[in-house]
Parts: structure tokens; sequence; C-alpha cells
């Protein structure tokens, strides 16, 4: 039979390197026969040629050869013996086994200081620190607390951050350096390769001896299962007694807090963390620049909460506190019992045992001085707050935060406002009748359909006469939905937004596109600002980022917001873990109810125009049952970093004040409401 057509004959030398790598696929010993071979046809005939160009060389052929041989024999570590052919063959025989001897040691000993190396590359020795921080588990958020906790070190007495990650330990390494910096330098940063959630390889971080242990959620599907196992793993490292550290977790769905706080013991705290970016999110929409106030306070490059001792003002009312520091503003109380009391009313007395809640550089920084004499009471205003109104707002685009978000609008929004939902999904509640009109002056539903939605909700109650007294009350907030394909520019810059006081982008889920979502939400803020030339009108837009790395590239304007879902946690996980008892201040000041921080008039507190100290800002504050902390200059708010910022400003700091600045204070919701449900739910367990 000849070859079949179209198939071309090998040459010589394709066959021969055919066999070539055939032969030496047999065995070892193979292999080496060819390394002597290939040796030997080098070293012998490039010898041989030394010798007989050397003038000095042996005239005899005999000579020469010999000269050859020792040539040979040196350059291959055989030796250099000489004389009958018995003797040279016994000196090449001993060489060879020298040479055997002395390669395999060489290649044991390289091979195990390799397998060593390789093994603390992985991160699988065991941590004998005392006092360190353990953080179990890798996020986005891993490098914000890493960071923000080397950042909280002292100095002098630096405490080891030990982090245990099912991740390859040279890239956790590698981001961590990236993320935290060459400031860092002085807090050493360990990392251990494994699963978290093995008790065996647990105890490589030494949980035991840790001073606080951070559970974090890597926010992929699953995580708080995955949240609840290494909780559970650390259960039984540690016991079940409360002697322990103090544990710190954070999980994204409601339903898993409840099982963590179990699984976390008696002295753990478990963060929502969907919860409380939908409750900061809510928040800012209606007190712009409220983001960077919040992230000021939460980080540790400048002024952040303490807890002081209160003796100096022991049995006197809190009111007096609020101007007994000078380069500290005290926000609340933490009574003997252990009990949290944000922005207490004036005349509350201060209770032997107390401590104060404090916003101050340090714990050092807070000594006692009496401020009373730097309130001028002719700079005063009188003025009324402006009364708030009912708003309108838009929501574009949808995620598993979206029903918390709406949520928490609801319990927010004052009577008559509304909310329109634009999705490119499926509409998830009540649709609207109509398509999103240039001018629509008010809400828009179909004719019998309740513009609500929120599963579970309980209507409002009160009292009520007549035919109609079974009838729930009208909800503060009507919702009404609506489907556009956002992806679509002419859809975004065919909205009217002139009617609307406020906007909120969130983006898609992670995986549900080709795109990050993060590439989303800057597209959308993109056509936003588009509307905002056209228009010649600054929009209040409060857009979530899931990568703080995108902060920089959001094109708002500097009254808008923009949240990092993530870096917010990192930043609260950090503070929480510096001092437990921030656990309940947060958990107030990230609620709908209670006190919370606000961004007010400067004109309810001073006269616009007249120049007064920052102490009759308080002491203004004080009168009306707030807490100031600081303010926000107008003048300045488009200037990065701080925009205009200044919290914990020193009492005796005098400004003209403007009609347009804010202040910031720490005060109750004015309208008084409270949630009608009996258990409130909260962004921060105390445990």
């Amino acid at each position: 039979m000849g070859r079949p057509e179209g198939r071309r004959r090998a040459s010589l030398r394709e066959r021969a390197g055919y066999r070539f790598d055939r032969t030496l696929a047999r065995s070892t010993g193979t292999l080496m026969g060819w390394l002597v071979i290939t040796c030997l046809a080098v070293v012998v005939p490039v010898s041989t040629l030394l010798v007989w160009t050397d003038p000095g060389s042996p005239r005899s052929l005999s000579g020469r050869l010999t000269a050859a041989w020792r040539t040979s024999a040196e350059t291959l570590r055989l030796g250099a013996v000489t004389g009958t052919p018995l003797r040279m063959t016994l000196a090449a025989l001993l060489g060879l086994v020298a040479l055997l001897c002395v390669s395999t040691l060489v290649g044991v000993i390289t091979t195990g200081l390799a397998d060593r190396m390789a093994e603390l590359s992985r991160g699988r020795s065991t941590v004998l620190e005392q006092g360190h921080i353990v953080v179990l588990g890798w996020s986005d958020q891993a490098g914000t607390v890493v960071s923000e906790l080397a950042a909280a070190q002292a100095p002098d007495r630096p405490r080891a951050i030990v982090l245990l990650a099912d991740r390859d330990k040279t890239e956790m390494e590698r981001a961590l350096a990236a993320r935290t910096g060459p400031g860092s330098g002085r807090t050493p940063v360990i990392c251990r390769s494994g699963p978290a959630s093995d008790p065996g390889v647990l105890t490589l971080v030494s949980p035991q001896t840790a001073s606080t242990v951070l559970v974090l959620s890597s926010g992929e599907p699953g995580a708080d299962a995955e949240v609840l196992r290494i909780l559970l793993a650390l259960r039984a490292v540690l016991g079940t007694g409360a002697d322990g550290p103090p544990v710190l977790a954070a999980v994204r769905e409601d339903r898993y807090h409840a099982p963590a706080r179990l699984a976390a013991g008696p002295r753990g705290t478990v963060l929502r963390t969907d919860t409380v970016t939908a409750r900061l999110i809510a928040q800012c929409v209606g007190r712009p620049g409220l983001s960077l106030v919040l992230r000021d306070l939460l980080d540790f490059a400048g002024s952040e909460f303490h807890v002081v001792d209160a003796t100096p003002f022991q049995g006197g009312p809190f009111g007096a506190a609020l101007l007994g520091y000078a380069d500290s503003c005290v926000i609340g109380l933490l009574t003997a019992d252990a009990r949290t009391v944000l922005n207490p009313p004036a005349d509350t007395l201060v209770e032997p045992g107390s401590h104060l809640i404090v916003l101050s550089r340090d714990e050092d920084s807070a000594r006692p001085e009496d401020c009373e004499h730097l309130v001028d009471p002719s700079a005063v205003s009188t003025a009324a707050p402006p009364p708030e109104k009912a708003s309108r707002l838009l929501l574009l685009g949808w995620n598993r935060r979206a029903p918390l978000v709406v949520g928490q609008l609801r319990r927010t929004a004052r009577p008559g406002s509304v909310l329109d939902v634009v999705t490119d999904l499926a509409v998830p509640g009540p649709r609207a009748a109509e398509p999103l009109p240039a001018t629509d002056p008010g809400p828009q539903h179909e004719p019998g359909q309740e513009p609500t939605w929120e599963p579970g909700r309980e209507p409002m109650s009160g009292p009520s006469h007549g035919p109609e007294a079974d009838a729930p009350a009208p909800p503060p907030l009507a919702v009404c939905f609506r489907s556009a394909p956002l992806s679509h520019p002419e859809t975004l810059l065919g909205l009217d937004l002139s009617r609307y006081d406020g906007l909120v982008v969130l983006g898609p889920e992670p995986g549900a596109g080709p795109d990050r979502p993060d590439d989303w939400t800057l597209v959308t803020l993109l056509g936003l600002r588009l509307l905002e030339e056209s228009t010649a009108r600054e929009l209040r837009v409060v857009a979530e980022l899931t990568d703080d790395r995108n902060r920089p590239l959001a094109p708002v304007e500097p009254g808008s917001d923009v949240i990092v879902s993530g870096n917010l946690t990192g930043l609260l996980m950090a503070q929480i873990t510096q001092n437990r008892h921030l656990a309940p201040v947060f958990n107030e000041l990230f609620s709908a109810d209670g006190s919370t921080v606000r961004l007010c008039p400067a004109g309810t507190y001073v006269r616009p125009g007249s120049e007064a100290s920052f102490a009759t800002v308080v002491a203004a504050a004080r009168a009306r049952g707030e807490c100031a902390i600081g303010y926000r200059l107008h003048e300045r708010r488009a200037l990065s970093p701080d925009h205009g910022l200044r919290l914990n400003p020193h009492k005796a700091a005098r400004h003209r004040w403007n009609s347009k600045d804010e202040v910031i204070v720490v005060s109750a919701d004015p309208a008084g409401r409270s949630d009608p449900a009996p258990n409130r739910s909260r962004p921060v367990s105390a445990g």
C-alpha cells in the first residue's frame, strides 16, 4: 500500500529527533547515559585540541595522550592519576562514585530546603504572638481593615495583625502591601494560608492569645454560610466560655444575623453589611455630604470616637460637659450599667461610674477645659429651622440591597413623598401606568393598585373614625416601579430630572452581566452629569460603588455622595475592633431611629454674617437639644480633599458664618417618628 495522499514524508532530522525523544523517555539510566556520552563527546576532543596546540606539551604521542587524559579527568572531576590502565580505570571509577555521592547529597539538601521554603511561603507555621489581632477570611474589606488597624496602633507598642485566608500567602502579602503603603511599616502583618473554617488550620493563628478576632465576609455567593462555619470552628477552638477574645463578624443577609450571633458567643458582635449600606444610602439622600462626614468619623486619619472618664463632670448636668473640652466634642454617655445614650437631654445627671463618649484625636487629647467664656450670646440665631417637606426621589438600578434601601426611605420619608424606581429588570413591585414623562407632577400607578411595595410591611395604624375606620393609613412614601432599558443612553437622557429632589444610583449584582458593576454605575453617572450641564441644575446624587479605587473616577458634583459598601464595612469593623463600646454608638448613628448625624443650615444656630466661635455654635445646638461636632464651609465644598469639612474644631476657632454653611450635629429625628414594629432592626449588635 502506498502512502495516503496528503501525508508528508518525515525528514531525517525529524525521525532522528523523534527517536532521541523516545530514548530519553525510557528511564533515568538512559538519560544519564546520554549525558555521559555528551560530556565525553565535548570534553575529550576539546582537551586533546588544547594539548596538541600547547607549545609546552610533550613531544611524544604517549605523553600527549597522557596530558589529554589528565585535562579531561580534571574537567570531569575524575582525578588525574596516570600510570597503568588499571590505575586510571580505578581512579575514574572512584571519581564517578564521589561525583554521584556529592551530587546526591547536594540534591537532597536542595530539595529539603526548597520544600521548607515552599512550606514557609504557604504560611503553615504556627503564630506565637500575644495580644495580636486575628483577621479570618479574605474580601475587598481586608486591605481597609488592615490599613486602618495599622494606623490606629501605638507607635511604641504596635500589635501584630495576623490574617488567615484560603489564598496564596504571597498574593495576600502583595495585595496588603499595595493597600496599606509604607505607613504601616511598624505594624507586623503576618499572613497564613488555609481554610479558616478548619479548626486544625485555625490553630495556626493562635486565637486563644489574640486580643480581638475579626471574621470577614467574602462577598461571594454563600459567603454568609462560610462566616457561620468560621465562627463555629472558632468556637470549637476557643470553647464556649466567656474568657475568649471578643469576636467581630460581618454578614450580608439578615437571615444569617441571628445564627451568626449565636455562633459568635457572648462576646461577639455581628454587623449586617447590607443593612448598614442601605441605611447610609437612605440617610444621604436627604443630607448631601453625609457620606464624607461619616467616612471622616470612621477612619483613623483625624478625630474619631473615644470613651473617656467623666469624673470631672460627675454630679452635674450633661449639658455642662458639651463645653467642658476645648479640643473634643461630647456626644453621649456610657452609663455605669454599660448603657450607651447618645445626645441625652442637657439636664441629664452624669452619675458616678459613667463615661463620656467624645469625638477627639485620641484619648489623651481629651482634657477638661471650661469654654463657656468663649460663647457670644449676641451671635446666637433665633430663627426656627426650616421644616422638612415631602420630597420626590428617583432610584436607578436594582440589586439585592435595593429592597432595604426602599424600606429605609419609607421609614425616613415625610408624608406625601414619592419614590420612582426605574430598572432594567422585571418590575419587582407596582408599576406605573404610563412611561416616565417629561413633566409629571405626581406619582402614577395603575388604578386600584397600592403604589407601594415591601414584603412583610405592617400597615401604619392610628386613630380613625367613620365608615372607613378599618382602612390602613396612607404610607408616607409612595413607591412606583418602571421598567426601562437604562443601558441605552437615550433612556437616561430622555428623563426630566428637574422635578426630583434626589437620585439614587445602584449598580447591578456582580456576575449579572459581562461588565463589572461599577462600570454600569460610572456610565450612568456620566449620563447624569450631561443632564446637569444641559439643564444648569445641580443634582443631589447618591451612588453606590463596590470598589474604592473607582471613587475618584465617579463624575459627580461636590454635593453628591459616593458610597463604597465594602470600604464602609471595613472602616466600621476597624473602629469597633479598637473599642467594643463603640458598637452601640454606630448602631444608633446608622439607624433610622434615635440620634443620627445631620447637616443643618448654619443660620439656625448663628446669625448669618456674624463672626463667632465654634463654642457659640455648640451652645446654640445645646439649646436645641443637639450636640454639634463640626461644620462644612460652603465656599470650600468643591475643594478636595476635605470638601470644606471641619470635624472637631477647637472651641475658640472663629469663623464668619454664611447662610449656606452647614453645622454637623448629632440629633434626633425632628419629626420624632419611631419604628412601628416592636423589634427594631439594628445594623450593629453588641452581643
